[in-house]
């Protein structure tokens, strides 16, 4: 493991949160549906004032549970680690291997706020071995660490239509993990008023994007959230806003700003981003003063991009005088994710000097971290996979891949295996290594098993030619 688990569970977390004021209990009670808890208790200033209101409960856990970190260290260890990445570390991240020439990139795989989550739901597990415990969605992007925790026993809840939840199966007593990405502002104010004990695992740069827009909230501006609207993170993110509005990419960002500056039809612009915007959303009123905010996992270039755009728009509305008292941003990509876009950067601009045949990406499909740092080679006209699994890549030579359209295919992998395999290999922030040792060792098994049968091929027609 890249950190040990004391160090994790005991990083102060003061740029996510300050100290709560005093409160009374909330007395109100919630419909079992994340439309509820829209409103805050007459003592709770902002949905971030009960938000730490909520975790001074002796049934908040958020710092893990010290008598079982030993053998969950010990656990994750086993489960995660990899000789061969360590070997990759050790050999300058370059590695040569039956016939394969691997270069890895310097910052990959597992971040601290991932390890974190993950220590903090195995330890619920070990702490609570007599309660049944859900979990409100996966607890990260990745497929191996939900097997595992299925196979511990660990309750999926049921997800409904239009984004609903199904929390009957949630009784007294139960524990409930919140996951990395968070809970959602309604959810954590259900079961606050439920007799659970949650254990919440929540990444603290996700709190940092709260602490954010509750800032923007104080200030009387719009949240624009570069973030998708349907990812996990970004919809606990708006879950604290009052007025806000997702932005995508940077096609979107623009759409908003051509509306500031020229406005526009307002029905075709609520059209389009109706999922994307709060409730009674009115752009003739609600874009005059704006705090910008990101999903954390996000492409940091385009972010920055999206900030400066903005600048630009209120600077052009409101002159450069004026412009900052409508516009306020916080940088909240978080250091994991640039680090790890920084090193696939570097594999890009020295892939012809390497002789990069492709870069492979691994990590969950519906990681938006791992899907950015696949944009960064595809940009860049390199050849390049992202792969969720070792199984993606077949003994007949075919990979299957996401590629940056979303979409799942199959298609031939090394397209010319006579020669040496050159290859460049990253992974997202919610990977383990053990995936990457994995993946690795099926391409250098596909190429040992080729060259085995060229070899003996070319000994059948030595032997014939006798």
């Amino acid at each position: 493991m890249k950190f040990s688990l004391s160090v994790l569970l005991t990083l102060s977390t003061a740029a996510a949160f300050q100290q709560p004021q005093a409160f009374r209990p909330a007395t109100w009670t919630l419909q079992q549906s994340t439309e509820a808890a829209a409103e805050t208790t007459e003592t709770d200033k902002s949905k971030k004032d009960a938000r730490l209101r909520m975790m001074k409960s002796d049934q908040f856990h958020r710092r893990g549970f010290k008598e079982v970190r030993e053998q969950v260290e010990g656990r994750m260890v086993q489960e995660y680690e990899s000789p061969l990445v360590k070997e990759l570390r050790s050999s300058n991240f370059v590695m040569e291997k039956d016939g394969v020439k691997v270069y890895l990139a310097k910052d990959f795989g597992f971040c601290w706020g991932v390890e974190r989550s993950i220590a903090l739901a195995y330890e619920a597990v070990d702490h609570f071995p007599n309660k049944k415990i859900h979990i409100t969605n996966e607890l990260i992007h990745n497929p191996e660490v939900n097997d595992k925790l299925e196979e511990m026993n660990v309750q999926f809840i049921e997800k409904l239509d239009e984004g609903k939840k199904n929390f009957e199966t949630v009784g007294e007593g139960d524990v409930v993990i919140l996951p990395a990405f968070g809970a959602s502002y309604e959810e954590m104010d259900y079961f606050d008023k439920k007799n659970v004990e949650i254990v919440d695992t929540t990444c603290p740069w996700v709190s940092k994007v709260w602490n954010t827009v509750d800032k923007h909230q104080k200030s009387g501006l719009t949240s624009i959230i570069h973030g998708k609207y349907g990812h996990e993170e970004t919809i606990a993110t708006v879950s604290f806003c009052e007025d806000y509005i997702c932005v995508k990419n940077m096609k979107e960002a623009e759409m908003v700003a051509d509306y500031i500056i020229n406005g526009g039809d307002k029905e075709a612009f609520l059209k389009y981003f109706e999922k994307a915007i709060s409730k009674g959303f009115d752009p003739d009123t609600m874009l005059d003063k704006l705090g910008l905010a990101n999903q954390t996992t996000m492409y940091k270039k385009e972010t920055r991009a999206i900030g400066q755009m903005f600048q630009k728009t209120m600077m052009k509305k409101f002159g450069p005088v004026n412009a900052k008292e409508h516009y306020m941003e916080f940088d909240t990509i978080c250091d994991a994710t640039q680090e790890r876009q920084d090193a696939v950067d570097e594999l890009v601009e020295n892939s012809k000097e390497y002789g990069l045949d492709f870069i492979l990406v691994i990590g969950g499909w519906d990681s938006s971290n791992t899907a950015h740092l696949l944009e960064i080679p595809e940009m860049a006209g390199v050849r390049s996979f992202h792969i969720n699994r070792a199984e993606c890549i077949g003994a007949d030579n075919t990979i299957t891949h996401r590629t940056v359209k979303g979409e799942i295919v199959t298609e031939p992998f090394v397209l010319d295996m006579s020669k040496e395999i050159v290859m460049g290999v990253t992974s997202g922030a919610s990977t383990p290594d053990a995936a990457v040792q994995d993946s690795l060792s099926s391409i250098f098994l596909l190429k040992k098993v080729y060259d085995e049968k060229a070899a003996a091929e070319t000994k059948e027609e030595e032997a014939k030619e006798e």
